[in-house]
């Protein structure tokens, strides 16, 4: 089956770059699965797990915090704000994030700008995601 060049950079590393079939990746419209030859595009990132496919089957979740995807024919390149395999989240760090993020939600006030309010809601969603990303590995 045909392969691309998938890499996963997060701040502090580089957490995966190998060939892969296919990926699903959080896009922020929604779902999106890039396979070989997709055409050029670059797409922002919601919160959510990334899933690797290879022969036929789910090989690797990671869960992103959001980011950009670079999307070319023959290669992925994820920018990830924070990247962590699903298998390594913590439900307790999960329910902290949230809560951080709900209280942060709270304290906007008619004079947050809409920008800064759009970010915390994203943080909050993501962070949602997460919580169900941990409770399900």
């Amino acid at each position: 089956m045909a392969t691309f060049d998938l890499e996963l950079v997060s701040p502090e590393k580089l957490l995966l770059s190998r060939p892969v079939e296919m990926v699903i990746i959080p896009a922020a419209e929604g779902e999106m699965g890039v396979l070989p030859g997709q055409a050029p595009m670059i797409v922002a990132l919601k919160g959510g797990v990334i899933r690797v496919q290879e022969n036929g089957q789910v090989t690797e979740r990671l869960f992103v915090m959001g980011g950009f995807a670079e999307i070319t024919p023959g290669r992925v390149t994820v920018l990830a704000d924070e990247a962590t395999p699903v298998a390594q989240l913590s439900r307790a760090t999960a329910a902290t994030r949230v809560q951080e993020a709900e209280a942060a939600y709270a304290a906007t006030t008619v004079e947050t700008a809409p920008e800064e309010r759009e970010a915390i809601m994203a943080r909050l969603l993501a962070a949602r995601e997460m919580s169900v990303a941990a409770e399900a590995a």
